[in-house]
């Protein structure tokens, strides 16, 4: 049984950072795509960062060159360290893995199988 467990997350002041961990158990894949995403109050989900098994990765254009996306495959952990943080990143952060390389175009859809149980994030001035 697949599981992401998620941590991390909280309330910081504009300009701060943050890193969010997401622990993957039973997820045994070595092809995957897995993906960060957020939803803020009465807004849609929207993804944020995205990587693959192959080491592509892809930010969404509101936070490329503040969040990076990363994997520790020993620990089995995905990672989104977020610097530089702004009022408009307040939102519920989820983590999600698919057992597949997904096309460039849908690393940010959310078509992903396996969820985390989400965590917020709160950044205020």
């Amino acid at each position: 049984q697949v599981q992401l467990v998620q941590s991390g997350g909280g309330s910081v002041q504009v300009g701060g950072s943050l890193k969010l961990s997401c622990a993957l158990s039973g997820f045994t894949e070595t092809i995957y795509s897995m993906a960060w995403f957020r939803q803020a109050p009465g807004k849609e989900r929207e993804g944020v960062a995205a990587l693959r098994s192959d080491v592509y990765t892809w930010y969404a254009r509101s936070v490329k060159g503040r969040f990076t996306i990363s994997i520790d495959n020993r620990e089995n952990t995905l990672y989104l360290e977020m610097n530089s943080l702004n009022a408009e990143d307040t939102a519920m952060y989820y983590c999600a893995a698919h057992p597949a390389i997904k096309p460039n175009y849908k690393l940010l859809s959310d078509s992903y199988d396996y969820w985390g149980q989400g965590t917020q994030v709160t950044v205020s001035s």
